[in-house]
């Protein structure tokens, strides 16, 4: 007899952030990714509302890696009574644990703006939810073994499988039945400075892709070369260099990139500032999970000394005053929360000062309007010019483009029956969803938000 398993799409469908997948069995109801909306007014108005589904029946929430657009969500599932387990890599729930604490911290700290300074349309201004509710999530956090499969029931098992991205990042599979479902999370690139080369699937019944980039091949260039002129320009205007990076992987990246370049006499000796307290302490992870990166603790040690972490909200103040020229690098990375503001609010509007975009920017953040040419951008309920220079890097994304998407599911034995399409805004997707059909002649479906499919296995 046929069982029935249910998917519904609660997030990262038409859209980059927000993941969520809900998988319905007859025995278990199971999460992938717990993710926040960011981005336009719209998709961020879905956290705020109920999540589509009776979340005191979810058995498990299985977690592919701790970004916020992955993990965001979860203490307003527990405040609605989640009481089952959540299940992820090690590396993956220690970041899990910092992101949610510093994300409930500005959730909290951004209100308490609003109210004071009234730019809100809410009275009052409300967090999504406080570092307690972030607390309270943490006692739900299980680690589990990379490569061994984990049985939730007796008829559906699991495996956490290494797919680069970030520290702990994996693609999971899971046993449903005897059928297999793969779920791609985010994958890495190959050959990237601190991870290894993600892992590849070679079984699926099922596939749930993610497509961040798969309209698009990241530029063959030299990081270091394009890097250099820019910090050479940035010492002889005396500005700042601002890059607004994402605290997970791309700080890390990055600073040990500049290290690089200042061993090899690449570029002069200029301050390298990192104002970001989540940064500082995914640094720590490293330290803590060597076998998952490819750096060595002295390399990383090093790379500790030749920056200097700012911790306090004071401290990032000084560094403002300082005129001397300087790298800040300060989350986020999509210039939608953060001490970055601080800074941008400050010196955006200065001709010496230089902003460097780097990863994926969404749809509605100020990161893409800025990468788009905008001439004011919106801090705090006021604009101010926009007078800085602006360059990007996409070659820095820690997501795998189009030819590196294909290339993960080279490996793929026979036919999958059905191939999701999620996690990318809809041009990508539909790109993608033809290369795929191109190369592979595989069924495909480019799921939208709250969709439901049923399969009978």
């Amino acid at each position: 007899m046929k069982k029935e398993v249910k998917i519904q799409f609660l997030g990262a469908a038409g859209t980059v952030t927000g993941s969520k997948c809900l998988m319905d069995t007859s025995g278990l109801k199971i999460l992938i990714d717990c993710g926040l909306f960011q981005g336009t007014k719209a998709w961020r108005e879905l956290n705020w509302q109920e999540p589509g589904f009776d979340v005191e029946k979810l058995d498990f929430v299985l977690l592919t890696h701790g970004h916020l657009d992955h993990v965001g969500y979860l203490p307003r599932l527990v405040k609605r009574g989640f009481t089952g387990k959540i299940y992820g890599t090690a590396p993956t729930l220690a970041i899990t644990r910092i992101i949610l604490k510093d994300s409930a911290k500005i959730q909290e700290e951004d209100a308490e703006r609003a109210n004071k300074e009234g730019f809100s349309r809410h009275h009052p201004a409300l967090p999504l939810y406080t570092e307690e509710d972030a607390q309270n999530t943490l006692e739900y956090l299980e680690i589990q073994p990379r490569d061994h499969w984990i049985p939730l029931s007796e008829d559906i098992t699991v495996r956490f499988r290494y797919n680069g991205h970030i520290l702990g990042a994996t693609f999971i599979e899971m046993d449903i039945y005897g059928k297999r479902f793969v779920f791609s999370g985010d994958i890495g690139r190959p050959e990237d400075p601190l991870l290894f080369d993600p892992d590849k699937p070679d079984k699926a019944d099922y596939i749930f892709m993610e497509t961040t980039y798969g309209d698009r091949i990241h530029p063959d260039e030299d990081l270091r070369e394009i890097l250099a002129p820019i910090i050479r320009e940035t010492i002889h205007r005396r500005g700042n260099l601002i890059i607004p990076s994402f605290a997970v992987e791309r700080t890390q990246v990055l600073i040990y990139l500049l290290w690089k370049m200042y061993e090899k006499n690449k570029i002069p000796r200029i301050p390298v500032v990192i104002d970001s307290p989540m940064g500082k302490e995914v640094l720590q992870v490293f330290l803590q999970y060597p076998d998952w990166h490819k750096v060595s603790r002295d390399e990383f040690r090093a790379v500790l000394d030749y920056v200097e972490i700012v911790d306090s909200y004071r401290e990032t103040w000084n560094v403002i005053d300082n005129t001397q020229p300087k790298i800040v690098i300060a989350g986020s990375g999509m210039v939608t929360g953060g001490r970055v503001l601080t800074y941008l609010k400050q010196l955006i509007d200065e001709e010496s000062t230089t902003v460097l975009l780097i990863g994926f920017q969404a749809e509605g953040t100020r990161g893409r309007d800025l990468k788009e040419g905008a001439k004011e951008i919106k801090f705090f309920g006021k604009y101010y010019p926009v007078r800085a220079k602006i360059e990007s890097l996409d070659s820095l994304s820690a997501h795998a483009d189009q030819k590196e998407l294909l290339n993960w599911l080279s490996e793929v034995r026979g036919k999958p029956e059905k191939v999701f399409l999620v996690h990318g805004e809809p041009e990508s997707a539909g790109v993608f969803e033809g290369k795929i059909k191109e190369m592979y002649s595989w069924d495909t479906c480019i799921p939208k938000h709250n969709d439901v499919i049923t399969l009978w296995i």
